[in-house]
């Protein structure tokens, strides 16, 4: 049995967390959402149906019994996201929010200057904030200090399946991270969740390389059991670390130098 997740004071045996866009249907989220085991979803604000709180997106995660991780996606600056996250808690009765700010429509890359702002000012409103964020390090040590409650750094692209290209980075995060690291966007295979996983990440989030899978109830599963043994390798101490098994790129054997 692996070591339980602790998110926002909540508990979790799953580390998997799940995106709700791209689904087909109602229907095959929620499936989606059991077989993968996870306890957690995210949803974008926007596309929330607040006045009756049962659409395609609510409703089968309420079914599922899932805790809700609400998000500012669309939002462009540090106010619409504080806007964002304000209404959520309203409608949805939790503090919990992922901020996200991305002003570029294209990529979808987060504007760390205006993800700081809103952080800073919703963890003084008392949200239970996750920072959606570059892979840098320095920014999650300044997000530690305003007291978010997990930094969750970028992969890579949003949506572009292309796994751990900002891996240096992300072994630099999990290392000097004293809150949780939820590697978030770029996942595009099990095999990528695992070694996450595997070099200490306390949970992934994803979407896309489940939802538009050709079958994503059997990727969901996939997704499951690749989270589960990738845990238990962490904790089980691996006999060689993970960066052994691929060579070492310029940028890696750059940052080694720096930091030795």
């Amino acid at each position: 049995m692996t070591e339980k997740l602790i998110l926002g004071g909540k508990e979790f045996t799953s580390r998997l967390i799940i995106g709700t866009g791209k689904f087909a249907s109602a229907q095959d989220l929620k499936k989606a959402c059991e077989a993968s085991g996870a306890q957690i979803a995210t949803m974008a604000v926007k596309r929330v149906d607040f006045k009756g709180g049962q659409d395609d997106i609510i409703a089968p995660l309420k079914e599922a019994g899932v805790t809700f991780m609400p998000n500012t996606s669309g939002a462009r600056d540090a106010r619409e996201a504080v806007f964002a996250a304000q209404l959520a808690r309203e409608a949805l009765g939790t503090d919990w929010v992922k901020v996200e700010v991305h002003p570029d429509q294209k990529y979808l890359l987060p504007d760390p200057v205006e993800t700081y702002l809103a952080c800073k000012t919703l963890c003084e409103q008392g949200f239970k904030v996750f920072a959606y964020i570059p892979a840098d390090p320095v920014l999650c040590r300044r997000l530690e200090e305003v007291g978010v409650a997990a930094v969750m750094p970028l992969g890579a692209p949003i949506g572009s399946a292309r796994g751990l290209e900002t891996l240096p980075f992300l072994k630099i995060i999990i290392e000097e991270s004293h809150v949780p690291v939820i590697v978030d966007a770029g996942i595009g295979a099990p095999s990528e969740a695992a070694q996450a996983l595997e070099l200490g990440a306390s949970a992934v989030m994803v979407n896309t390389a489940i939802a538009a899978a050709a079958d994503p109830l059997l990727m969901a599963r996939a997704f499951n059991l690749a989270c589960e043994a990738g845990r238990m390798a962490f904790e089980a101490g691996l006999a060689l670390k993970v960066s052994t098994a691929r060579a070492t790129s310029p940028m890696e054997a750059f940052i080694s130098e720096a930091m030795a």
